[in-house]
């Protein structure tokens, strides 16, 4: 039996629910369909490991998304109206090495300045050139993140038309790791940000994402991280209580194994129970390049073709939610809480490099590269009083060495008990008093959650350059749009700008809207 919509949405990730959102308060009649018993994707969190603990299951921290005016201007009234609410810590970013210094990234530039200069003043005055750069570039890639990408060729050909623009085109091409061995001397100063970048998921060797380095600098100075009251998944519930108080409906429990498609365009969904939702207007997918093929009958092989050769970063996380007795102790000191985005640091470039070689290889590291945050030490309501949360995460390949991708069920609890060792090094109080209870999320285990995390990767595919902008995840496909099949438009991370929480189902709503005639200008205005 057909039941009738002006749009269904597959998948109640965030991106999915943003774009729903826009088209729902346009007044379409709007349903979005989820497999899970949750919704959110990435953007979950939940009591994992015991009443009144709450956990960010995937993303922790927004950044990219405070730039959207989904949120920076309130487009959808999620802030005033739906209940959604930031923290901003002063320090979004900090490296901590065994010797108990640090190196923190601050909202103001000049303590980053200062905290620098105790290491290279020559590298100090290098970040302040930095700094003056990313907030050059801010506007320029803020205008292009959450909108329907440009074609490359335009976007090249207008960077190649001014000075400024070859440059550009130049950071964009190297590796971080090029640009910061040419300019900073010191080898904490140079691991600091090596590492800030590799938190992308990629290496800092990788060519063609050298941008990151500037990309991060000023979404840090300008926005910061956003830490949302409540759980990552207030966005998620502020985005639902939108698309239901404009007479939308999210249904969970319901998987899509088909799109319908009649004369080349889009009419609707079937679910695995064989109900068919019919949508009059569009359909929008969180289909991840590989699945493509298999959810769309009959579109063209060469498209079909191109998006499951699409590439999974090697890179993938293991991460650990953990219920504390008491807040972390750091040996460093006491500043070091007031960090949001925290690094246990390796002591040699060489070994963070050859940690991702190993990983290139599909190896387990014999380093660890860990990564932390405790929410509820900036937000109350994550724990009861008195306690804590902690959120920490390693690389790990997706296929076990010892057994493949299967062999995570029964070794992610060793490697987790191998990771507070480790973080013993650093931290006074990672010990089996301290923590009450945990819970570890593999590689596969991600998988299994979303669809959109193909082999553990959170960001859907890997952001190389050929993958980026307009032609992500392919050329074909890098509009939000499939060819040969009308009004089906496609949502995720695998889709323009990127993995992270960003927002940017706004660009899907945007290009629907052009396509059904509608006013974008007016919702937002709404």
């Amino acid at each position: 039996m057909a039941k009738n919509h002006d749009v269904v949405a597959i998948g109640a990730g965030h991106n999915g629910l943003v774009a729903a959102a826009y088209l729902a308060a346009a007044g379409k009649s709007v349903l979005v369909l989820e497999r899970n018993a949750w919704s959110g994707g990435g953007v979950v969190t939940a009591e994992l490991t015991g009443p009144g603990y709450l956990h960010d299951r995937f993303s922790t921290g927004h950044i990219f998304i405070q730039a959207n005016p989904l949120v920076k201007n309130d487009e959808l009234k999620l802030l005033s109206r739906y209940g959604l609410k930031y923290i901003y810590p002063e320090v979004p970013f900090l490296c901590i090495f065994e010797d108990g210094s640090t190196i923190g990234l601050y909202r103001d530039r000049n303590k980053t300045y200062r905290n620098i200069a105790e290491f290279s003043k020559k590298d100090a005055d290098t970040f302040l050139k930095f700094a003056d750069t990313s907030m050059f570039y801010l506007p320029l890639l803020s205008a292009s993140l959450y909108t329907p990408p440009v074609p490359l060729g335009a976007s090249l050909a207008m960077l190649d038309q001014s000075a400024e623009g070859r440059q550009l085109f130049a950071i964009m091409h190297k590796s971080p790791y090029d640009l910061i061995l040419e300019n900073f001397e010191n080898e904490k100063v140079r691991l600091f940000f090596m590492r800030m970048v590799s938190e992308n998921l990629t290496g800092p060797e990788e060519k063609g994402t050298g941008l990151g380095i500037f990309v991060f600098l000023g979404y840090m100075e300008q926005y910061g991280i956003g830490l949302p009251v409540g759980g990552s998944g207030m966005l998620t519930t502020a985005l639902i209580r939108c698309i239901e108080d404009h007479g939308g409906t999210v249904l969970n429990n319901t998987s899509v194994e088909t799109v319908l498609v009649k004369g080349g365009r889009a009419t609707g969904v079937r679910t695995a129970d064989g109900t068919e939702y019919m949508a009059k207007d569009a359909v929008i997918g969180a289909i991840h390049p590989h699945l493509l093929g298999r959810l769309v009958p009959g579109l063209d092989a060469t498209v079909v073709r191109a998006a499951e050769r699409t590439e999974i970063s090697a890179n993938a996380c293991l991460t650990v939610h953990a219920a504390l007795h008491q807040p972390l102790r750091f040996k460093a000191g006491a500043h070091a809480n007031n960090a949001y985005f925290t690094e246990l640091m390796p002591g040699t470039v060489d070994t963070l490099r050859r940690f991702f070689d190993q990983l290139r290889y599909g190896r387990i590291p014999d380093t660890s590269l860990i990564g932390l945050v405790s929410p509820s030490t900036f937000d109350a309501t994550r724990c009861p009083p008195g306690k804590a949360t902690l959120h920490l995460w390693d690389y790990v390949p997706y296929a076990h060495p010892e057994g493949g991708p299967a062999f995570w069920d029964q070794a992610k609890q060793g490697f987790a008990q191998t990771l507070f060792a480790r973080m013993g090094r650093f931290i006074e109080n990672v010990t089996p008093d301290n923590i009450l209870d945990y819970v570890v999320d593999s590689p596969l285990d991600m998988e299994r959650a979303s669809a959109s995390f193909q082999k553990g990767d959170l960001h859907g595919i890997a952001p190389y350059m050929y993958q980026s902008g307009s032609h992500r995840p392919t050329p074909d496909l890098g509009q939000n749009t499939v060819p040969g099949v009308e009004r089906l438009y496609l949502v995720g991370p695998f889709q323009h700008p990127g993995g992270g929480v960003f927002g940017a189902g706004r660009a899907t709503a945007m290009k629907m809207c052009e396509d059904l005639k509608i006013n974008f200008d007016k919702i937002v205005q709404a």
